[in-house]
């Protein structure tokens, strides 16, 4: 690692992914992570598989797996999250449905699989080339896409100041990125997605794209002729 890259493990450490695992297990999924998993449920996602991407301890693959999700890959690239996750599953036992993989999505995208569902749980906001790793991931994308990313608002602005002056003071190269949310929703349009669901909160917007389908793709061109 140079020092123009940031550094995952010290911000995703073992410590914090530990204390993240207790309050999983202790309270379930919380806020934004919970408003996501509900949002997918009620989309749908029995029988489908799942490609989590920044997937820190694996809340969302648990917690559909037990929705009746039928597979996981977990892409995770911090090495203390990522054997947390593998950890729990084997506990829960449903490390047989999982596959794990570590690193950088984008470096690692040719050879990932698609997915019926991508999810991207504030994964976005820590990654400075948004366009790369949202084309990337929702390319593959076969049925619905879910995020999570900060709103554009004053108190945002204001949090993105504060943490990254902490990692500048501490020569920590990470940082927190406020990508536009209509940016990313342009990406994702383009990528061949539309709008399913949204919610947004003080903090964070809560959203999941559809891919059409062959029918309906059809229909969409026929009416714009």
């Amino acid at each position: 690692m140079n020092c123009c890259e940031p550094d995952y493990e010290t911000v995703f450490s073992e410590k914090r992914a530990k204390q993240d695992l207790k309050r999983y297990r202790r309270k379930g999924a919380d806020g934004t992570t919970r408003h996501l998993i509900d949002a997918l449920k009620a989309a749908g996602v029995q029988h489908l598989t799942l490609l989590d991407i920044g997937g820190g301890i694996g809340v969302i693959d648990q917690e559909l797996l037990a929705a009746g999700l039928e597979a996981a890959i977990h892409v995770e690239a911090s090495e203390p999250f990522a054997r947390v996750a593998e950890e729990e599953a084997v506990r829960r036992g449903t490390r047989s449905r999982m596959e794990f993989r570590r690193g950088d999505f984008v470096a690692m995208a040719d050879d990932v699989p698609a997915a019926d569902v991508v999810t991207l749980d504030r994964v976005i906001c820590c990654y400075a080339q948004m366009e790369s790793l949202v084309l990337a991931s929702a390319a593959r994308a076969r049925r619905f896409y879910g995020v999570v990313i900060p709103r554009q608002r004053t108190l945002t602005k204001t949090m993105r100041l504060g943490i990254n002056t902490m990692f500048r003071i501490t020569r920590n190269p990470f940082r927190f990125y406020l990508h536009p949310p209509a940016e990313i929703d342009r990406v994702l349009r383009r990528a061949g997605l539309r709008l399913h669901s949204i919610r947004d909160t003080l903090i964070w917007r809560v959203a999941v794209y559809e891919r059409p389908r062959e029918r309906d793709a059809r229909k969409q061109t026929d009416t714009t002729r």
